[in-house]
């Protein structure tokens, strides 16, 4: 049910009125939504580079042919996936189409299984392909890396809360372990509020050494101490109208939590060797790791800094409580480094969903968006691209050229677009055969 489900449809073109019926309704009962047109004259003003499908043609009509419209395609829409329906005799002829840019040819007389199951393909690469231009245009704009990804209740909560406080100046405490994207949460929220135009910095509180956290927090007048050459603006005032988002603080030491309530409290700093009030205008996102309780109960933090701070508490659940999230967090990912590394992204097959779906994911979010650059880029999952996968020497030779066998295949299709037939004449090997072999290696 992709096409009904992403808006997407499928522009059939062929001359005989009776296959034309058939061929739309075996297209229909599979899922599809399908545009049944006479000829290549009248689909061609539904083609246009952001149309929302594929273009599945017969070759031979009695007007203008399905190569022309191919052509026609590749000047106004060269990303659409164009699926070309031919005779027997027509085998060579379509071989060059698809080195000029067809993305498969069905040889006439088909099946409706093989019909559906190479328009889902091309379906899902059409999807991924407007998804990624869609991408790129919000990668330029102003809100650039904070859309917020899950379909999981919890995360639904996530997106009501932030909707609920962004436009407000309440002090906001995101919750959550390492890697679950407490970052991404304070810049939504700087994102969505009324202090857009102005500043958001970030300081981690835990990679800071405490000897010049002060003047990294608060800044320093020259001559304040030992190598203060000359004046540093700190954290704080550099953030000031905008948000200032405070990560790890739990790690923040006690005697300069003193001093951050203070500033929450009257609204004005002083830097480290001056006299001088400066007033202030920030809103504090923080972020913490741990219960805070109990790190009140035990001492380490104070209990009035954090009933200034968790005035609205955000909790971010770790991947494993949301399952749901991983795949659709994933993909997002690919297309992300899709666009940064100008690399195709892949199409996941079922058991590498599966696959995704079932691991822990300690490292969380920040975890999986490696796990999806490195799928991109196809480097190994140990993360060094020079070296074999699994390359250890004890490996059998037949599991050692299995490996390899499945690289030059996934690379392979990488280049074609995920066109099998083009692979296999790239590769030299039979459709059916190749076929196979993908199913296998679960590409």
């Amino acid at each position: 049910m992709i096409a009904m489900q992403d808006g997407l449809r499928v522009l059939f073109v062929e001359d005989e009125p009776l296959v034309r019926q058939a061929t739309a309704q075996s297209l229909e009962l599979a899922g599809f939504a399908v545009l049944a047109l006479p000829s290549a004259e009248a689909a061609m003003p539904h083609l246009s580079a952001d149309f929302p499908g594929v273009l599945v043609t017969d070759v031979r009509l009695g007007g203008a042919s399905g190569l022309d419209l191919l052509h026609h395609c590749r000047n106004v829409a060269p990303g659409l996936p164009v699926i070309l329906v031919t005779g027997h005799g027509d085998i060579t002829m379509a071989v060059q189409a698809m080195r000029e840019g067809a993305y498969d040819f069905i040889e006439k007389p088909f099946g409706a299984d093989r019909l559906t199951d190479t328009v889902r393909r091309a379906l899902e690469r059409r999807a991924l392909e407007l998804e990624n231009v869609a991408l790129r245009r919000e990668l330029a704009g102003p809100a650039a890396g904070t859309r917020i990804i899950g379909r999981s209740p919890a995360m639904a909560q996530v997106r009501d809360l932030i909707a609920n406080v962004a436009e407000t100046d309440v002090p906001v405490m995101i919750n959550g372990e390492t890697g679950t994207g407490k970052e991404l949460v304070a810049r939504s929220l700087h994102a969505l509020s009324t202090r857009r135009d102005a500043p958001f910095i970030a300081l981690n509180c835990g990679a800071v050494p405490e000897s010049i956290f002060e003047s990294e927090m608060f800044g320093h007048e020259a001559g304040a101490f030992t190598g203060a050459g000359k004046r540093r603006i700190g954290k704080l005032e550099h953030a000031s109208g905008g948000t200032l988002f405070l990560d790890e603080i739990e790690s923040m030491p006690l005697a300069l939590q003193v001093k951050l309530l203070r500033v929450l409290q009257e609204g004005t700093l002083e830097r480290l060797g001056s006299n001088a009030s400066l007033p202030i205008d920030v809103r504090i996102v923080a972020a913490a790791k741990g219960d805070m309780e109990s790190l009140v109960a035990q001492g380490t933090f104070r209990q009035d800094l954090l009933y200034r701070l968790n005035v609205v508490t955000i909790p971010l659940p770790p991947l494993r409580e949301r399952r749901e999230d991983i795949v659709p967090l994933f993909e997002h990912f690919m297309l992300v480094a899709a666009v940064r590394y100008q690399r195709p992204a892949p199409i996941l097959s079922e058991m590498q969903r599966q696959q995704l779906m079932q691991r822990p994911w300690p490292g969380n979010v920040r975890e999986l968006r490696n796990a999806a650059d490195r799928l991109v880029l196809g480097v190994p999952e140990g993360g060094h691209a020079g070296k074999a996968e699994g390359g250890d020497e004890s490996i059998p030779l037949r599991e050692r050229m299995e490996r390899y066998e499945r690289a030059v295949i996934a690379d392979t299709l990488a280049r074609t677009g995920g066109a099998v037939s083009q692979a296999a004449d790239l590769l030299q090997v039979g459709k059916a055969t190749l076929y196979d072999k993908i199913k296998r290696y679960g590409l």
